[in-house]
């Protein structure tokens, strides 16, 4: 039996980003590098990139067209994922450095490689994985002498292998902070697989804020809009503007909003996609609290959700303008068919009077015509009949008496059939 061309392929996707397998201490550098607002995103550039920095070390470089790569750098692993708007790039290192998040800990990535890249830094997140400290109270005053205590967000996830903190704060050195302390005999890949969670949950938290920007700078466009669209519908039933004029305004305003549509859908779409994965990922952490602190799932509930409500009702907003546009295109349109239909009637009515005018005129011109023809005739006439009127003596005028009612009779009899022939041709 044959395989589909893709089974494998298909199969080999299922397995193809594995987890990092990390044992504390060590020191996780993650990146994600996306295009600038408005370009095109080059995966020739990006793979090219990665090149560059496995060249630096002597490293084996991937396949032709990859998606991603893990492989190792110098002391750190690397791993590197390509998706659709972005690039990630992850260096585990065994080991920590004296000072806490200390910014040489970032320079696996180099600074001239980095200013070498193709596009923008979207986030970038340094991660501290110590063993966890013989007391709850020991390991909270560490975490407030590294982070902002007003924002730090703490809890004990995975069935309590390990406690996860962090103030999504940017440092000066431009890193996000996450700290990891692991319990005694928690396994290497379930280590990693906390570790890459976190990463995931800051990357799609950032990527999906990018729509929290688009939704405030389209709400300002609305705001200009939503009057014009509010006073055009209410003067709808008013008879002192033309319905065309009104309804020339009105497309214009929804083609606007048709183009701002096309404009944000791929944003909102994205966010809403992106903000899915972050609860998904809070969620498959299982978080327990630890000393009164916020859990990251309350924290995204206060300062995140907010954010994506934002996005939300921006987009249901627009979606409710074209709508109310488009209602009130359809009610416009019906009231200059309206307006076409009564001048249309008008015009009938008018081209009715004119024809019964006609018509009268037609039958005043047949009376003369008969008046005009029959003078002719009986002058013929009199021309025929003056011998025989002379034979019988008859006084001059007689004849012409006698033949004036039977001319007249027989011309307008012979009008009155041609007309009813043009009438009802046979």
């Amino acid at each position: 039996m044959s395989d589909h061309p893709l089974r494998y392929a298909l199969v080999n996707e299922l397995h193809a980003r594995p987890f990092p397998v990390l044992q504390a201490p060590a020191t996780a550098v993650f990146m994600a590098l996306m295009p600038p607002e408005g370009a095109a995103r080059d995966k020739g550039q990006d793979l090219a990139h990665l090149l560059d920095l496995l060249d630096r070390h002597g490293a084996a470089h991937p396949q032709p067209n990859a998606n991603h790569f893990s492989g190792p750098i110098g002391r750190s692993e690397l791993k590197w994922e390509s998706h659709t708007e972005f690039v990630t790039f992850s260096a585990f290192t065994p080991g920590v450095s004296a000072r806490p998040f200390d910014p040489f800990e970032a320079e696996v990535f180099p600074e001239s490689w980095l200013a070498a890249a193709s596009g923008l830094r979207a986030t970038s997140v340094l991660v501290r994985v110590l063993p966890e400290p013989a007391s709850e109270a020991e390991m909270l005053a560490l975490l407030d002498g590294w982070m902002v205590r007003e924002s730090l967000a703490v809890a004990r996830v995975v069935d309590g292998a390990a406690v996860i903190a962090g103030d999504f704060r940017i440092d000066p050195a431009g890193h996000m902070r996450f700290a990891v302390f692991v319990r005694p005999g928690t396994g290497e890949r379930r280590v990693g697989r906390i570790v890459q969670r976190l990463c995931e949950i800051e990357t799609y938290r950032a990527m999906s804020m990018l729509g929290l920007i688009q939704a405030r700078e389209l709400t300002t466009k609305l705001n200009a809009l939503d009057p014009r669209l509010s006073t055009l519908i209410a003067e709808l039933d008013r008879g002192d503007r033309p319905a065309e004029a009104a309804l020339h305004e009105l497309l214009t305003i929804a083609s606007e909003l048709e183009s701002l549509a096309v404009q944000s859908s791929f944003r909102f779409g994205a966010s809403g996609a992106y903000e899915a994965i972050v609860t998904q990922r809070i969620a498959a952490l299982r978080e327990e609290r630890i000393g009164g602190r916020q859990t990251f799932g309350e924290f995204m509930m206060r300062r995140y959700d907010p954010a994506m409500r934002t996005v939300k009702s921006t987009e249901s907003r627009l979606r409710s303008m074209s709508e109310r546009a488009q209602r009130a295109a359809e009610l416009l349109r019906t009231r200059v068919d309206v307006e076409r239909s009564a001048q249309n009637q008008k015009l009938l009515e008018s081209m009715d009077a004119r024809a019964d005018l006609q018509l009268r005129l037609q039958h005043t011109v047949e009376g003369l015509s008969v008046v005009a023809i029959s003078y002719y005739a009986v002058s013929l006439g009199a021309y025929l009949v003056h011998p025989m009127a002379e034979h019988f003596h008859l006084a001059e005028g007689v004849d012409k008496a006698l033949l004036t009612p039977l001319v007249i009779l027989g011309v307008w009899l012979g009008l009155r059939r041609i007309r009813a022939g043009m009438t009802h041709p046979t």
